[in-house]
């Protein structure tokens, strides 16, 4: 009777098991907790990347002119090795050049997947200025082989004026609440970082909801200083983990090589529109923001670590950016790290 028992209680015990195991999701996919950064191969020369996945292969948009246009398209199967396949414009749209007529490329794209299309946003800016503007286009796939494939321009989504607006409407990315509710929040310099929703079905603004909202801000010497200033703050990227929107964005300085300060921040949310608030519960809208990566001191490798975009997979969460090569005099480098989470929070390895 006792071994009947012990027998009939293991069984029970593994069952029950079982079945809090399937009902809970679990798999054996086990945590980062040791993040490393992945070894790269192949066209690294990046600025202001994003990502995005389609079937088995991940393809990176990035800032500037590439091999015979403008906003460059990278591609890999396994994240490690990478070669550019075209671009998305041939030529900077018509639109363009006379909204932003001293624009002269396209800049930090940010792409997603609603609605049947991939969006493709785009900024045009003049440098130093905030008349600038994100633009939009759109495909039914990002496989160049498809005969679906095509990027149709949808033109001007918002618009920053110099003197008139004191935010910059550069460095859009696009955060899904659901299917219903999608947000695309941008911002560099200035008053920092803005968001508003838009509509579904055009990728435009939504005119029924004009609420603007205040994400993230740096203390300034001047209500309308123009860069470079103290105060930097731009480039944002929101996603969701567990019950917080968390938003990433860079401080200080891009673009200057070797001298590049920049440095990746977060904040995290329980509501997708703020307040943020860092580790230690600093406002991002006083400043506050976590160090996610930033260059070691004395750094023989890589300065100004920026401009960050996460892809999130089933097995890992990875941290996408570039940084600049010390012993490549400066040159703008793709990298890529795993992510772990440790007590709410996303860490990185960091650069060697």
């Amino acid at each position: 009777m006792v071994a009947n028992k012990t027998h009939a209680v293991f069984c029970v015990t593994i069952i029950s098991f079982i079945t809090i195991f399937v009902i809970s999701g679990c798999s054996t996919i086990k945590p980062i907790t040791n993040p490393e950064m992945l070894e790269l191969h192949g066209q690294l020369g990046v600025h202001d990347p994003v990502i995005m996945r389609e079937g088995n292969t991940y393809y990176i948009f990035s800032t500037g002119r590439g091999r015979g246009g403008i906003i460059p398209i990278k591609v890999s199967k396994d994240l490690h090795n990478w070669k550019e396949i075209g671009c998305v414009f041939s030529s900077m749209p018509e639109w363009t050049r006379q909204e932003i007529p001293r624009s002269r490329d396209a800049w930090a794209p940010d792409i997603s997947y609603f609605n049947g299309k991939y969006h493709l946003y785009y900024s045009v800016s003049s440098f130093g200025v905030n008349d600038s503007a994100i633009g939009l286009a759109t495909n039914k796939t990002l496989d160049p082989n498809s005969p679906d494939y095509k990027w149709e321009d949808q033109g001007l989504v918002v618009r920053s004026t110099s003197g008139e607006t004191d935010w910059n409407a550069i460095d859009g990315n696009i955060v899904i609440e659901n299917k219903n509710k999608i947000w695309l929040c941008w911002g560099s310099f200035w008053s920092g970082i803005k968001m508003r929703r838009i509509d579904p079905e055009t990728g435009k603004l939504l005119s029924e909801d004009t609420t603007l909202y205040s994400l993230c801000e740096r203390e300034r010497s001047g209500a309308h200083q123009t860069p470079p200033s103290e105060g930097a703050v731009e480039a944002p990227f929101i996603i969701k983990h567990g019950k917080y929107w968390y938003l990433f964005v860079s401080f200080d300085f891009c673009c200057r090589g070797v001298r590049s300060t920049y440095n990746v921040r977060v904040g995290r949310s329980r509501e997708v529109a703020g307040p943020y608030f860092d580790k230690e519960d600093k406002a991002m809208l006083e400043g506050g923001g976590s160090i996610v990566i930033q260059t070691k001191e004395n750094a023989v490798n890589w300065a100004g670590p920026g401009h960050p975009a996460v892809l999130q997979e089933k097995d890992s969460d990875y941290l996408v950016f570039h940084a600049y090569s010390i012993p490549n005099r400066g040159s703008s480098m793709l990298n890529i790290s795993t992510m772990a989470w440790e007590d709410g929070w996303p860490r990185v390895a960091e650069l060697p």
